[in-house]
């Protein structure tokens, strides 16, 4: 990242009025959550069946132990924190800049860091339900639990989570197409782009600044008006938050 990169960035964020961000998971990773895609994700990772498949809504209902045995081993990370880049976000919405955070990931850390307006496409690991009588519970009750978790009624406990298989919530989906079109600013942190529909949600962008920043290269990264190829600890902390009007 070049010095004309971060000053233009900051520019950018001085002068934007209404910016979302649109997250993917490369921004947990410093919190010491893996991504999905990279060398050391999840989809590298040695299993009896491959990592879509264990996490796909078929799966679970036909093998919900072996299902669980991955979800509680390598996708509920209940020890994490917001990062630099979470709370950079919050501090922005504290400030009056930011119109919500759509977020691909399933770790609430928005939320956690401070951002109220968090639209959460593929849903929360917090968040957990029996298949039955519908009784909520919580993540720390399914990290516990040996086996397959069961609701005091008998049902079995799922996560609310989007699996493969399953289609978006519509009223999130909704509500994140109506963020992006009143977007002056639409910044992409830390996703690949390639996991649809979520990824086609940056089309309906219309407003002035279209910046994405991740690690790898993306399909759009030729539509970006700033594009930045580097890791996130080498970004956010060195911005700065705009006084509030």
């Amino acid at each position: 990242m070049t010095t004309y990169q971060l000053e233009e960035l900051q520019q950018i964020i001085n002068e934007g009025e209404r910016i979302v961000f649109f997250s993917g998971a490369g921004v947990s990773t410093d919190s010491d959550i893996p991504d999905f895609r990279s060398q050391d994700g999840l989809y590298h990772l040695s299993y009896n069946y491959p990592p879509e498949t264990i996490i796909s809504h078929s799966f679970f209902l036909q093998n919900p132990e072996e299902f669980y045995r991955f979800y509680k081993d390598k996708m509920l990370y209940l020890d994490a924190k917001p990062n630099a880049v979470h709370q950079y976000i919050a501090a922005l919405e504290e400030v009056g800049k930011v119109r919500g955070v759509i977020t691909q990931n399933i770790d609430s850390l928005h939320t956690e860091a401070g951002s109220k307006k968090v639209y959460e496409l593929h849903g929360s690991v917090l968040r957990n339900y029996c298949m039955k009588c519908h009784k909520a519970y919580d993540a720390k009750f399914i990290k516990n639990c040996e086996g397959i978790p069961h609701c005091e009624c008998g049902g079995i406990i799922k996560p609310d989570v989007v699996l493969y298989e399953e289609a978006l919530d519509s009223h999130i989906i909704e509500e994140a197409v109506r963020a992006i079109q009143e977007a002056d600013v639409l910044m992409v942190l830390g996703t690949s782009l390639v996991v649809y529909p979520a990824a086609g949600l940056i089309n309906y962008f219309h407003g002035d600044k279209l910046v994405l920043i991740n690690r790898d290269m993306t399909p759009y990264d030729s539509k970006a008006d700033l594009l930045i190829h580097n890791t996130f600890d080498q970004v956010f902390p060195k911005l700065e938050i705009p006084k509030k009007k």
